[in-house]
């Protein structure tokens, strides 16, 4: 029986050689240095592996790298968190569900933000639906994984730097383990 850190790995190994949407890394490259990002910061694990596994939802469809080019969204923050909280809780989900809301908005609140994003994530940012009006703003501001989702977005723009070196996809297994056996484990008492 493969584990959840196995599941992930094969998805990575599928797919994680791909460019990383129009930037300098490929999605493997970017999604560990997310999470050494958030490492780095000092992040609690929960964040660390919501840092790792944002972006999981590209890996999952298998879409073109132009994909924003043909003007899709592809929801890919909604794919990753469906896949996800078959094995991990609120914690790692939530703010993965909420890192393209959080870019919008960040680019409402804060007019040097949306001057830094790369040409890839102003794209992207039209197809998401554009910054945030001043309500959209503050709604998303009262969610409870609010400020998880701004920092993971923040890791997020740092980790498109080629070459750059981190901790392999291993470094992070016994975190996967333990995270989705708590999981697992909280499931079990809820059923019960």
């Amino acid at each position: 029986m493969s584990s959840v850190a196995d599941e992930i790995f094969k998805i990575f190994e599928r797919r994680g050689d791909a460019a990383y949407y129009s930037e300098p890394v490929s999605q493997t490259e970017h999604a560990l240095q997310t999470a050494f990002q958030a490492e780095k910061d000092g992040a609690p694990d929960s964040l660390v592996l919501a840092a790792l596994l944002h972006d999981l939802g590209h890996l999952l469809r298998g879409l073109a790298e132009n994909i924003a080019e043909q003007g899709v969204d592809a929801h890919h923050q909604e794919a990753s968190e469906a896949w996800l909280s078959q094995y991990f809780g609120a914690d790692i989900t939530e703010p993965v569900k909420l890192h393209v809301a959080a870019k919008r908005y960040l680019c409402a609140v804060d007019p040097d933000y949306l001057n830094r994003l790369s040409p890839a994530s102003l794209q992207s940012l039209l197809l998401q639906g554009g910054p945030f009006s001043d309500k959209e703003a503050e709604q998303f501001a009262r969610l409870t994984h609010f400020r998880s989702a701004v920092q993971l977005r923040c890791w997020d723009d740092q980790a498109k730097v080629p070459g750059l070196k981190v901790p392999p996809l291993e470094h992070y297994r016994s975190r996967l383990e333990a995270a989705a056996t708590r999981q697992t484990t909280s499931s079990n008492l809820i059923e019960y």
